[in-house]
């Protein structure tokens, strides 16, 4: 399939499909048709990378780590063991960005019943806590 076919059937605009070529994280194959710049044609094969490429930047990854680990794929350097690997410092992530968003949105709640009670100086205004050296979120009311 072509570029445009392609993007369709990935949900990706033919600019970031030409982006993902650039970067080496989809492949495709040159086809016969087009003279001195041969058309891009795309397989079954790069429609499930370029879902894994999606999915892979949800879960938090960058696209020079996609990059770098598509490439330890292809040099035979993927072992079961290196996915384990890959796959636990995403979940330490997420798990990580979770602990973030939380703390957000319990700061946020705390934070608009502080104003819907008229911000009236009886309570103190919501405001950030410091924990392990670090300054985060929280509904800490004093």
């Amino acid at each position: 399939m072509l570029i445009s076919e392609f993007a369709r059937a990935t949900g990706l605009t033919s600019d970031t499909v030409r982006f993902y070529v650039r970067l080496g994280l989809l492949r495709p194959c040159i086809g016969a048709k087009g003279g001195r710049l041969a058309y891009q044609v795309f397989s079954e094969s790069d429609v499930s990378a370029a879902k894994l490429i999606r999915l892979s930047q949800a879960a938090g990854l960058s696209l020079k780590e996609i990059a770098a680990f598509g490439g330890e794929r292809r040099a035979g350097r993927m072992t079961p063991e290196r996915r384990m690997e890959i796959v636990s410092a995403q979940i330490e992530k997420l798990e990580g960005k979770a602990a973030e968003l939380s703390a957000m949105a319990n700061y946020l709640r705390a934070k608009r019943d502080w104003l819907a009670n008229g911000k009236d100086g009886m309570q103190p205004e919501p405001g950030f806590v410091r924990t392990e050296g670090r300054s985060r979120i929280a509904a800490d009311r004093g």
